[in-house]
């Protein structure tokens, strides 16, 4: 299991998207038609093969409009990890009691795409998905020609997230339980395959959302001045879409 998509809810989602892209030296590749049944519009930018998604509400009464709303601006939304076989993740969810709100099973170029999004009181901070690619090496959610669309000059791909709470012990707990997945030794995060889920302590309020992104990169140096430059680099962070964009070396 990897971590394979994230994914950020924004009211302007071409400017946004032009700005990360502008920064990062990244392209946009693919808007699903599908996310309409959530009332959604979306683009993918990918880096590497992992992604960041942009989504925006084109419809009312939709729960990124009430995100949106409630959160009073951008912000991380989802979590989506790749698993090599889901069927054994559903069994595993069903005898932990994690409820499964929606099953994506898709079929499209000869990809055969599938997700479980698990209910979002009971995991906690986030959307998480836990889903299934056939090829394993392909991506439906960004359609076939991703590929073509990489572009790792300045950054290579999403390696961490970060996920804040006033109680980041307990929200552990709750994600241990959803990926079937212990915490590091002595640590306050799960590790996946090339990847990391960190959980910290939230000062500021009593809400749980996403924090940070982690992007691993060579030119951390050069990425900040760029940043600088446009305005980006807020309280020594890159700061976009109401998310922390850590550099990893």
């Amino acid at each position: 299991m990897r971590l394979r998509q994230l994914v950020i809810a924004t009211s302007e989602i071409e400017v946004l998207a032009d700005k990360i892209c502008d920064l990062f030296e990244l392209r946009k590749t693919f808007s699903d038609p599908e996310l309409i049944v959530f009332g959604l519009e979306n683009v993918l930018i990918p880096l590497g093969d992992t992604f960041l998604e942009l989504v925006t509400p084109v419809k009312e009464n939709t729960s990124a409009e009430r995100f949106l709303e409630k959160r009073g601006g951008d912000g991380g939304y989802m979590v989506i990890v790749d698993s090599l076989d889901l069927e054994k993740e559903r069994k595993r969810l069903e005898t932990s009691k994690m409820d499964i709100v929606w099953h994506e099973n898709r079929k499209a170029d000869g990809i055969h795409g599938q997700s479980l999004h698990l209910h979002p009181k009971q995991v906690g901070g986030a959307i998480l998905s836990i889903d299934n690619m056939n090829p394993k090496s392909s991506w439906l959610w960004a359609g076939s020609e991703w590929e073509k669309d990489i572009n790792k000059s300045l950054v290579s791909h999403l390696s961490g997230v970060n996920i804040c709470s006033p109680r980041p012990d307990n929200l552990l707990s709750n994600w241990e339980k959803a990926l079937g997945k212990k915490r590091s030794i002595g640590g306050n995060s799960i590790d996946l395959e090339g990847s990391n889920i960190n959980f910290v302590m939230n000062t500021h309020s009593k809400s749980e959302h996403l924090s940070a992104f982690q992007i691993c990169t060579l030119k951390s140096s050069y990425i900040q001045k760029r940043a600088v430059s446009r305005g980006f680099f807020i309280n020594n962070n890159i700061h976009l879409g109401g998310i922390d964009f850590l550099l990893v070396e």
